[in-house]
């Protein structure tokens, strides 16, 4: 008989991680049926081999998450990752706690003291760090104008942009594209002290 089984997953940023984890699971003879950033759903008509499953996930970066507190602030973080990363936050000027709380069955007051309790940041400030982080992306790959990128990322101005992010990474926009290797974090490794 078939059963079906949730798993929520630590550290997935992108369509590469969803492949990994996928690939994964199937080498294990599992078949997966819904993947998304930071959940999986498979089934298999044997035991789990958890720890196989745990040993698969880490020896890729990932981590099983089986505290339901952790995967609460896992899906806050997949939410905003995905949404800054494939949301249409120009024509979408949805507000964060909507967001939040339309994909997370939870007012967003708890999800924000929870996500701070345990993270040492406001969602607020993840959100900003991450769109920050989409910025330096975006000029990295100089295809847009800082104009089209503010816009893009659902910025009043590009005065706004340039302030926040001088504020919060040490440069303009300007002189960080003008750096030869500029300084990215990964999107899993945003942190409270990165700047």
């Amino acid at each position: 008989m078939m059963v079906k089984h949730t798993i929520h997953i630590k550290n997935m940023v992108c369509d590469r991680c969803i492949r990994v984890i996928r690939e994964e699971l199937e080498a294990l003879e599992y078949t997966v049926l819904d993947i998304h950033l930071g959940h999986c759903v498979f089934t298999t008509d044997k035991p789990v081999d958890w720890d196989a499953v745990r040993r698969g996930l880490s020896s890729n970066g990932f981590e099983l998450l089986e505290d339901e507190s952790l995967q609460i602030i896992n899906k806050v973080k997949s939410t905003i990752i995905d949404y800054i990363q494939n949301g249409d936050l120009e024509e979408d000027r949805q507000s964060l706690s909507d967001l939040l709380t339309s994909t997370i069955p939870r007012d967003y007051s708890s999800l924000s003291r929870l996500f701070s309790s345990v993270e040492g940041i406001t969602i607020e400030k993840f959100y900003i760090r991450q769109k920050l982080e989409r910025v330096k992306e975006l000029l990295i790959y100089d295809q847009l104008t800082l104009s089209e990128i503010a816009y893009r990322l659902g910025y009043s101005s590009v005065q706004h942009l340039s302030n926040q992010f001088k504020k919060m990474i040490g440069l303009s926009p300007t002189d960080f594209k003008a750096l030869r290797f500029p300084n990215r974090v990964a999107l899993d490794k945003v942190t409270p002290h990165e700047s």
